[in-house]
């Protein structure tokens, strides 16, 4: 027995329920979108040192190092690391050796 709180959907409302599912889809797809984002800084991404660390597969304390040795370039902001992209591109590509055989 259905009171008239329940919803019966009839062939009318399969569209309506097809346009939610995607409007749902769509917003976990905008959602998972924006928690990734990194707006440029003048057209430069920078990567904290946990992104750089989970790229590189080195630990946090590997990239001390790096940086104290000179070897990654980096920028300190409000006491925060910040590593450009394309100079860890740069970095990556000059020092890339292609495998034996």
């Amino acid at each position: 027995m259905m009171n008239e709180n329940d919803e019966i959907l009839t062939m009318e409302d399969e569209p309506i329920a097809t346009v939610v599912q995607n409007m749902r889809k769509g917003s976990r797809w905008l959602s998972t979108f924006l928690e990734g984002y990194r707006p440029p800084l003048d057209g430069e991404r920078y990567l904290t040192d946990k992104e750089v660390a989970d790229l590189l597969r080195v630990s946090r304390r590997t990239l001390q190092e790096y940086r104290n040795n000179r070897v990654l370039p980096f920028i300190l902001l409000a006491g925060k690391v910040l590593y450009p992209e394309s100079g860890l591109r740069e970095l990556l590509e000059a020092n890339y050796r292609k495998p034996l055989g």
